[in-house]
């Protein structure tokens, strides 16, 4: 079993990096969770009040839960679970604490990932996944094919082949 740590701004477009983990990891069941970090407030309140962050769950739209609900009947044979995270800190010690906490094997982005803060708190991944000395892999979300789109044209291509000769 392997954990997979996908960076996120919760967009329904960042989703489709399953259909790319299922596909580049065919022989593995999948632990994916999707993570969006946080740098620490310097308030006192902020900080006694961070165990109280069910707030920052509302930067998840119902959407996105339902396509990750989706994804995971489309693939319930690849994936054993589809989670969402926060990370709340900024050093490279506490990121490593959390992917260790996780037991997270490798961290997937888009190959042209670009980063959204969803609020002023919100800090570039890249930042700490560089540092963290957990494998990236990077995968074109653009290219992912399913299977039956596959057939499919490999069909046509035989079936043009065989008219033309």
């Amino acid at each position: 079993m392997k954990t997979v740590l996908v960076p996120t701004d919760f967009n329904l477009e960042s989703t489709r990096i399953i259909d790319g983990l299922t596909q580049t990891q065919p022989d593995e069941t999948l632990n994916i969770i999707f993570v969006h970090a946080f740098k620490l407030s310097d308030s006192i309140t902020d900080m006694l009040m961070l165990s109280r962050r069910s707030k920052d769950y509302e930067n998840i739209s119902d959407e996105f839960y339902q396509l990750l609900n989706e994804y995971k009947g489309k693939y319930s044979d690849q994936i054993n679970t589809i989670g969402v995270e926060y990370f709340y800190g900024s050093t490279t010690a506490a990121f490593k604490n959390f992917i260790e906490a996780f037991d997270v094997d490798c961290i997937a982005y888009p190959k042209d990932y670009s980063f959204k803060p969803i609020n002023k708190f919100s800090i570039d991944p890249k930042f700490l996944t560089a540092r963290s000395g957990c494998e990236t892999i990077e995968l074109n979300i653009m290219t992912v094919h399913n299977q039956e789109n596959l057939i499919e044209t490999k069909i046509q291509e035989n079936e043009l082949q065989v008219a033309n000769a």
